[in-house]
């Protein structure tokens, strides 16, 4: 028999939005990772607010927010803001009743400075690496290090000279105008002479000769080699000399953890001394690339197993940089300034852990 509408809806439901999430989907265990290492933030949280006056927006529900515009790629909290009106299981991960009004989009934008003043985002980063260590999930020994390019939220036409008046006028198009014309054939453009005017803190950078120059910022990331976590990761300038100084800058960081790094694998771009010296008078082994010229490591290092064992592993870094860039919308930053897009990467990079270790301790 041929079933017919009914125009006439009903008034009243009885339902929670934890009915419309199934049973077995993975958000559920990422949801209970994340919500365990965010009550341990409670005291930092508490110290972001005043003890009077109207309630905020919990700052766990925004935290859980940008972990979801990571995990589903949402291009940005305006959009996430739309879609809590009618996707219920975004209304569940937030902790969010049917009844709850959407927050603004704007609430991001005016907390944002109160968790990079407390650097919440990388807090929360350490706490679901903790966990991961907990699970018995990394390795303490063998490590990989790496670095790529964000591009900047800024345009090419907004890298002008340092010296150079501004002459913001309309949207004409005209010469003085912000959409003015330019033609940079034949100009000499550098991070000494010119600068941003959109995002001051970026700088002009191309990933290897013969490549097109972009503003970027530069990030870093560690991994252990064991199931390819990332435990570290920084956003910093992209003056070429970043990769080492930043390197560097994590592994000693994880040794005043107590972590006892024995070796750590990275690229040809590694290969130096600047790099090679300062590791091996820490103690740990340099398992980097090695150059066919001029490499700062010989047979006494690439005989071993080990090293051959490091090369293989050191790959997988790259399944991180792909994940936070296609998925988690690191390709291009959303924000402006290394700080913000380093909270912001710190998020990413707690989302690609939780993935990783909802399928790691997934029963068999």
């Amino acid at each position: 028999m041929r079933g017919k509408t009914v125009p006439q809806q009903s008034m009243m439901f009885a339902y929670s939005v934890e009915q419309f999430v199934p049973a077995d989907h993975p958000i559920r265990a990422i949801k209970q990772f994340a919500d365990a290492e965010l009550a341990g933030l409670g005291k930092v949280f508490d110290r972001m607010y005043a003890s009077t006056g109207r309630p905020s927006i919990p700052p766990e529900r925004l935290l859980k927010g940008a972990l979801l515009m990571a995990l589903f790629s949402i291009r940005s909290e305006r959009q996430l803001c739309e879609q809590l009106g009618y996707n219920f299981l975004y209304r569940w991960f937030l902790d969010m009743d049917v009844n709850d009004a959407p927050f603004d989009a704007s609430t991001f934008s005016q907390n944002r400075e109160r968790l990079m003043k407390q650097e919440v985002g990388k807090l929360f980063f350490d706490r679901i690496v903790e966990a991961a260590r907990k699970n018995q999930l990394l390795s303490s020994e063998h490590f990989t290090v790496d670095g790529t390019l964000i591009d900047a939220n800024a345009s090419l036409k907004s890298f002008k000279r340092k010296d150079a008046e501004s002459n913001d006028k309309d949207d004409s198009g005209t010469p003085g105008s912000r959409n003015e014309q330019v033609d940079f054939h034949g100009e000499k453009r550098g991070n000494k002479t010119h600068q941003s005017t959109t995002d001051p803190e970026s700088r002009l950078m191309k990933k290897a000769a013969g490549k097109e120059a972009k503003l970027s910022f530069s990030a870093h990331v560690l991994m252990e080699n064991r199931n390819g976590l990332c435990v570290d990761i920084r956003v910093a300038e992209a003056n070429g000399k970043a990769e080492v100084a930043e390197a560097i800058a994590m592994l000693k960081r994880q040794t005043r953890r107590g972590v006892p790094i024995q070796t750590v694998g990275a690229d040809k771009g590694y290969d130096n001394r600047t790099f090679v010296e300062p590791v091996r008078a820490a103690g740990v082994t340099a398992h980097v690339a090695a150059r066919v010229v001029g490499s700062a490591v010989d047979a006494r290092t690439t005989r071993h197993e080990g090293y051959k064992i490091s090369q293989r592993c050191r790959k997988k870094v790259e399944e991180i940089f792909g994940w936070m860039k296609v998925i988690g919308g690191l390709r291009r930053t959303r924000y402006r300034g290394k700080a913000r897009t380093d909270l912001y990467a710190c998020i990413v990079a707690s989302a690609y852990n939780l993935v990783r270790m909802v399928k790691l301790l997934k029963p068999a």
